[in-house]
Parts: structure tokens; sequence; C-alpha cells
């Protein structure tokens, strides 16, 4: 359709504005957000570091930093090797001098009020050794956009080359300007500016020392050797990096690689080039820690609070590497590695100097890809990684450990559904208690065998009392899957009974027993059933045991008949007392192999104690630990614990035997010669024998060859 308007339409104004005026209304294009915003980070405390959200500004600090990354470039050129820096108690004045060669006095003015001016413009441009300079600074803007934002902005500069100072004061944004005449100095050169930066454009000027001295302890553990002071306050570090991630925590803490790989190329007039690229990744490794991974990284010395090329890339070979190495171990346990069981608890800490670093913005918040630095990446990565694997066995094993926890808890949501309808069914073989109205009053006997109920069905309170029987010995859950748990029926019996739901913790008001009782034979099987089923309740539910739930009886194994009634022993030890007593008559011994040969009596005796051995643990933590070892895949953790509870004794042993030995070897020695004397004896006997027999043959055919001549 055709635009419909009048004859003689209102135009748009076209205007022209200067830098400054276009620098101090849209610093958000140069500096970013003009706002306070939260940002999460970390700042420095005495000896350490504590990450947390801080209230950042980005404009505002942004602003500063640009005079500290021009004084880290002429570091990277190697002329500079301190830097000063001091911050006003009212917090709006900041000082930066270097110890540098400085730049031309005529240059001052057009450094810092004219953008697009500067000396880092050709990027391919190389060092005396034919290496590529590596800067911050690339775009002519930052020094400028400082001092056109700031009320005041006062430029000390000392020449090197021409051996003269001159000093250049800005002021509102340099819409006035005063400098002093140029003159010779002594001491060092370098350059020295002290600014203010103007409330008009930031609202607030006064600065964070906070967060403008971490900034400063983060160029100098970028920057090995080079030394900065902030407020008299002096930091230089030795070991980079490494240095930072020791800072958070020494004990995790470990140095993955550190390395200045070279590559080569060639400029676009053909001619050949150099590249060198620092790289350093350390690593914390917190392996109690659930929390999502942290990154700490920088790229010249800038922090990138937003990433980049340079964390996508070390995260995504860390896990892959990672990955690929327990491939198989995944497949043998069923379960699939997923990324966040990789990276939960680890800090990584990323240094990377390089030349022409390219970002997204003027921020330099986030790093864009570099074909150079990947490839870097990649070999520094496919090096390292394989001497952290070998010495990281520990972690590895807690990767696969995630995984199995994370299956077992979408196992678990699975197991609370098909629970709830398992604790609605009717339970065939369950000896149910009859009380209605309080059920905290009732005991359910976890019995072995189907005998033991026939026992149990007697001799029980049947108000209270109730039973369910196993049939031989109950599934090891620590190596069962929770879909094969609820597929056993025995245990699924047990689940319903209680009012128990795998996935949803205990809570005594809702369980139908109180006390949970295990009444098994008094024979190793019946302590093998008695702690499979501790296994199985503490695997599922371990504040049973804290509440005094879970409880085991000992069936007597001898009943003892007197002439003062019978007296029930549950260990030989108790019959030897019993046989000692003078003040009874025995008449007779009857020893129970099983719950089933015990008398109505008997279980009479054993089902009105109404207290019984509580199942108790203090450390939760150790207890999970200890039925690992005892019911875990992991034979070799069993065997290693017989091995240590036996070894002290042993030594004991071994030392009081030494003398006995020597009298038992003896004594050995002196029966082997015996027995040889014999066995001569025996074979001489023999011997004898035979010669007996072969004269009495003799004799025999003598006779019978006379009486057939006669």
């Amino acid at each position: 359709m055709a635009a419909k308007r009048s004859a003689k339409v209102q135009e748009a104004e076209i205007e022209s504005k200067d830098q400054r005026w276009h620098c101090r209304n849209r610093v958000t294009l140069v500096f970013g957000s003009n706002d306070i915003e939260d940002l999460d980070t970390y700042v420095y405390t005495k000896d350490s570091l504590e990450f947390k959200t801080v209230k950042f500004h980005q404009a505002k600090s942004k602003a500063v930093e640009e005079i500290l990354d021009n004084c880290i470039d002429e570091f990277y050129r190697g002329h500079v090797s301190r830097v000063d820096v001091t911050l006003s108690k009212d917090g709006k004045t900041v000082t930066v001098r270097d110890n540098g060669i400085g730049f031309p006095l005529n240059k001052v003015p057009v450094v810092y009020t004219e953008f697009r001016t500067g000396s880092k413009f050709k990027d391919e441009e190389v060092d005396s050794k034919g290496y590529l300079h590596r800067t911050l600074g690339q775009n002519g803007l930052g020094a400028a956009a400082t001092c056109l934002t700031s009320d005041l902005f006062k430029a000390t500069v000392r020449h090197h080359n021409s051996q003269k100072e001159q000093t250049f004061e800005f002021i509102d944004g340099a819409l006035k300007t005063k400098k002093t005449k140029p003159k010779p100095f002594k001491g060092e050169a370098g350059v020295k500016i002290e600014l203010v930066l103007a409330k008009e454009v930031y609202k607030n000027n006064v600065i964070d020392e906070e967060l403008l001295c971490k900034r400063i302890i983060d160029l100098a553990y970028n920057n090995p050797g080079l030394t900065f002071t902030f407020n008299g306050e002096k930091y230089c570090y030795k070991k980079g990096l490494f240095e930072l991630a020791q800072r958070i925590d020494p004990s995790s803490a470990q140095l993955l690689g550190d390395e200045s790989i070279t590559y080569k190329g060639t400029n676009k007039k053909g001619k050949a080039y150099k590249g060198k690229i620092d790289l350093i990744v350390a690593l914390n490794i917190d392996l109690r820690s659930e929390e999502r991974e942290k990154f700490i990284s920088f790229v010249n010395s800038t922090p990138t609070y937003d990433g980049g090329f340079h964390h996508d890339k070390v995260k995504r070979l860390f896990i892959n590497t990672l990955k690929e190495k327990l491939e198989r171990v995944a497949k043998k346990e069923k379960i699939s590695l997923v990324d966040n069981d990789v990276l939960a608890g680890v800090n990584f800490t990323i240094g990377v100097i390089m030349p022409n670093p390219r970002f997204e913005s003027q921020t330099k918040r986030k790093l864009v890809r570099d074909a150079h630095l990947e490839k870097v990446i990649e070999s520094f990565m496919e090096k390292h990684m394989k001497k952290f694997i070998r010495q990281n066995q520990e972690y590895l094993d807690l990767i696969i450990d995630r995984a199995k926890s994370r299956v077992r808890f979408s196992a678990l949501k699975d197991a609370h559904k098909q629970g709830k309808k398992q604790k609605k069914q009717r339970v065939e073989k369950l000896l149910d208690a009859n009380e209605r109205r309080d059920r905290s009053q009732c005991t359910l006997f976890i019995c072995e065998g189907d005998s033991a109920i026939g026992g149990l069905r007697s001799a029980r309170d049947k108000l209270i009392q109730g039973g369910i029987a196993l049939k031989g010995k109950p599934m090891n859950v620590s190596q069962a899957s929770i879909k094969d748990v609820l597929e056993n029926q025995e245990f699924s019996d047990i689940m319903s009974s209680i009012g128990l739901v795998i996935g949803q913790p205990a809570e005594i008001e809702s369980l139908r027993y109180t006390k949970i009782v295990f009444l098994s034979d008094s024979d190793v099987d019946g302590g093998h059933i008695n702690t499979l089923l501790t296994n199985f309740f503490f695997t599922f539910w371990p504040e049973l045991f804290k509440m005094g739930v879970i409880q085991f009886a000992k069936a007597p194994l001898f009943e003892v008949i007197t002439n003062k009634g019978t007296i029930y022993c549950e260990t030989p030890a108790d019959l030897e007392r019993t046989k000692k007593k003078k003040d009874i008559t025995i008449k007779e011994i009857q020893r129970n192999k099983g719950l089933g040969e015990m008398s109505p009596e008997a279980f009479k005796y054993v089902l009105s104690r109404g207290d019984y051995t509580k199942i108790t643990t203090e450390h939760l933590i150790e207890s999970k630990k200890m039925l690992e070892v005892c019911f875990g895949r992991d034979t070799q953790l069993r065997k290693d614990l017989l091995i240590d509870e036996n070894y002290s004794d042993h030594k004991k042993v071994a030392k009081g035997r030494s003398q006995r030995e020597k009298e038992l070897e003896e004594r050995a020695a002196a029966k082997l010669a015996n027995l040889q004397s014999m066995k001569g004896a025996l074979d001489g006997r023999g011997a004898v024998k035979k010669t007996a027999k072969k004269v009495t043959k003799k004799k025999v055919a003598k006779k019978k060859a006379t009486r057939g001549r006669k």
C-alpha cells in the first residue's frame, strides 16, 4: 500500500556530536553497563579467597582498568617491572604509575583525548626475535575514553629517549587542558596517571577499594615477576596462577600444565612470523562438593567473566577425555556419564597470553574463537590429561559413584511410585498383629523359614506381635539394582507389611510396626541373614537405626531342664556356667539346631522379653562405607579388612610362638626319625617273612617228591 502523507512533513533533525559527548552519553558502548549489577566472582581475604556475589559497576571498573592494562602491555614488551597504585581515602582519586619508557611528549594530548590513537594497531608486527607482540589494547579507545569521562585526568610522562618529562591536566572530560613545560628529570622514566571519574557520567564516582585491590592482585598472579603495590601493600608472585589455585585450597590444588607453545605463520605480504601462546591450567577438585564447576580465567591478564572460547574448549576436552577413559567401567556398571558427574566440585583456573586476542566487545569479558589457540589447547590437553588420569584414581572412582547415585536417584523416583502401590497390597505370608488403634505398640519378627513361623504363631501375643518368614537368605541389595529389589517378593512383602516405600523417608508415626526384630538361627547362616537384612534397611532407610527400630533377638541354643525349671542358654559359654551351678540338678539338656526345633516354652521365653538388642550407629557415613566394604562388588576391600583386623593379633601370637615352634620342630624331627626306624624294622620283618615262606615251600615240595617215589 502507498504511504499517505501530507504535502509537507517534519523531517528528522540530523546532528553531529563530538567524541567527548558521545563517550560521556554512550559510555556503555565503550565500558559496558553503567548500572550496578550482581557479579558472581571472588574476593581476596587475608590468606585465601572467597567466592561470592558482589555489587559490580562494569563501566567504572573498566575505566580504571584501561590505565592498568597499558602498564601490562609495556610489561609484555619488557619495559615495566613495577606498577604502583594508590586510592585516596574518599575513594575518588586513583593514581597509577609504572617505571616504563613513556612515549613522545608531543603525542600525550592525542593519546588521551582522541579515539583510534595508539601503538598497537599492527597485528602482524613482530619483536626483535620475530615473535608477534602480545597486548591487551588493540582499538586505541580505552585510555582516551577514561580521560573523556573524568572530571580530572592528570598525566605525567617521563620519556626515556628524550630524558624529559611533562604534565598534562585534562579537566571536565578534556574541555580544559593545562600543561607544564617539558623539563629534564632524574630517576626512572615511566607514566603516572591521576584521575577522578566524572560524577555526571558514572552517577557515583567512588571506586570500590576491595574490587580494585582484587584486580591488582589478579594482575600480579597473571604476571610472575611483575611487582605491584596498592596503598603501600606489595604483591608479587613467582608461580603465577598456580599460586592462585593454591590460595583457593592448598590441599586440593594441582597444576594440570604450564606451557609456552610456538606456532608459525605468514602475513599478508607472505613474510613469515612466529607466535607464542602461554597457557596454564590449574585445578582444585573438592571430592566432597556437589556444587557446579567454577572458572577463574584470564586472557592477556584481563578477567573473562563471561568465559568464551578458552573456557568451552578446555572444559569440553577435560570432560571428553575422562568419559572416554571411564567408558568401559560405565558399560560394566550399566550407567551413563553426564557432564555434571565430571565437573561437580571442580574449579578451573585458566590463564592465556597470546597475540591479537579478539573479544566480543571493548569490555573484553568474552573471548571469541581463535584457530591458533584451538590447536594449542588441543595439544596441551592431550599431553597433560594422561598424567592427570594416572594421579587421580580417587577422582575417577568418584565420577562413577556420582553416576551410580544419579541413576539410583532416578530409580528411587520410579520406586516411590511403585512402592505406593505395593503398600496397599495384602501380604499373604504376613502373620499380622491385631491391634488397630495404636500400632506404635506392635513388633514384627522377621523369621528364618516357615517352621519358625509355626512356633511364633502359638507363642506370640496376637494383639501386638506379628511375623513374616524368609525363604533362605535375602538378596544382597548392594549388588542389585532398585528394580531387582522391588521385584524381589520377600522384600516387597516386608515393605508392605511395615509400611515402607523405597525413596520415601521412614516416619515413625506412619509405620505399621515400630519394632522390627530379626529372629534367626544361632549359627553362621543366621548371622549372615541378620547382616543382609541390616544392609537392606540401612541402604534405604538409615533413619530407622537412629530411631532404634531395627533390633535382633537371640534364640536359645540350649534348653536345660532342671529340678527348678527350664534354663535357656544362648551360647556354649552360658551352658558351661549353668552346669557349674550347685543349687540346681540338671535332668536333661536339649540342643536346638534351629528355630524349628525350639519348644513352645522356648518361643514364649524369646517373645516375652519385649526389648531386644538394638542395632544403632553414631556415624552414618562411616557405617555406609563399612557396609559397602562388606557387601559391595569389590572383593579386595573385604580381603584388606580381614587382613587389617587380624594383623596385630597375628603379630602378637607370632612373637609368643617363636620358642614353642622350636620345641615343636624338635619333636617333629624326633617323630620323623622314629617313624623311619619303624619303617626299616617293618621292612626287615617283611624280608624275614618272605625268606621263611620260600623255605617252607621247598620242604613241602621235598615231601611230595618222596611220597611219589614211595
